[in-house]
């Protein structure tokens, strides 16, 4: 049966967890959200708010919560816009910007590529600044034995996009792009949807991680998506991608009208537990 990294072994400690959380974070908010017009015309999609909050003041919220210091956001469209929502400082992190001046014609992974300074200075989360999450999701990147993960959850009906199969240890076996509830009959693997919240050690950031995105920027394929080069990697040159598996834990992945109004019912109420009671419980505290 396929596990994945689910916090319930002895391992999995509270004490862990904050002596191994990354102190840097990269998050990818550059892209226009056409599909969100007429929210975005003139707000980036990462301000759109989800029942008042604006997505990207979550995540940063969120990060601050687990001890990252150190925030990089890379802006396009609207960029301003985020500059000056977000600023210097934001609560207690510090947050950089790096800028993508072709934001229209290129993929998260240059995206990524820009933010290279960052990812080369120590361990990181890296984010995509579309998704709405509880503030757990990253804890549970924090309490596996494994140093590189990917939040993952069931993937439902109501979703379409990257999704993933897991192996019986819990690694991430293979990604299957752009998927819908049309491939989940009964036939096919179990299917995860990738929240694209990531943890990565600084070992495989500086080996692995952006020597491929300098190969893949050098090369030429600017287009591609994060979720392609992490297949790439996973399938073909053999990195151990573990899946934190978020199954109890509220989120949604905003790129429509649909998915806004999904996000906002999924969130219009208080959870049964607090954050914190609710990750003792998952770990056995």
């Amino acid at each position: 049966m396929t596990t994945g990294y689910h916090a319930t072994t002895a391992t999995m400690k509270i004490h862990k967890m904050t002596s191994n959380a990354p102190k840097k974070a990269v998050i990818l908010a550059a892209g226009s959200g056409s599909r969100l017009r007429p929210l975005t015309d003139l707000c980036p999609k990462p301000l759109v708010k989800v029942n008042g909050t604006p997505i990207l003041h979550n995540a940063l919220r969120n990060l601050e919560a687990v001890g990252v210091e150190d925030v990089t956001i890379v802006v396009g469209y609207r960029k301003d816009a985020i500059q000056y929502s977000c600023g210097s400082r934001f609560g207690g992190l510090n947050v950089n910007y790096v800028e993508s001046a072709v934001f229209e014609s290129t993929g998260s992974a240059y995206s990524l590529w820009l933010a290279r300074d960052t990812l080369l200075s120590g361990d990181c989360y890296i984010l995509e600044g579309d998704v709405f999450f509880e503030e757990n999701a990253l804890r549970y990147l924090n309490v596996a034995d494994a140093l590189d993960l990917a939040a993952v959850a069931p993937f439902e009906s109501s979703m379409q996009g990257s999704a993933v199969t897991l192996s019986e240890d819990g690694l991430i076996s293979a990604f299957r792009m752009k998927q819908t509830a049309a491939d989940l009959d009964g036939d096919s693997p179990v299917l995860f949807k990738t929240m694209n919240i990531l943890r990565f050690s600084s070992v495989t950031l500086r080996k692995t991680i952006v020597p491929s995105l300098d190969d893949l920027i050098g090369s030429g394929a600017k287009q591609t998506y994060t979720e392609e080069l992490l297949a790439k990697l996973v399938e073909r040159r053999g990195l151990q991608l573990a899946a934190a598996r978020c199954d109890d834990l509220r989120w949604y992945e905003i790129d429509s009208m649909d998915d806004l109004r999904i996000a906002e019912s999924i969130f219009s109420s208080a959870s049964p537990r607090s954050s914190t009671e609710s990750f003792e419980h998952r770990i056995g505290g």
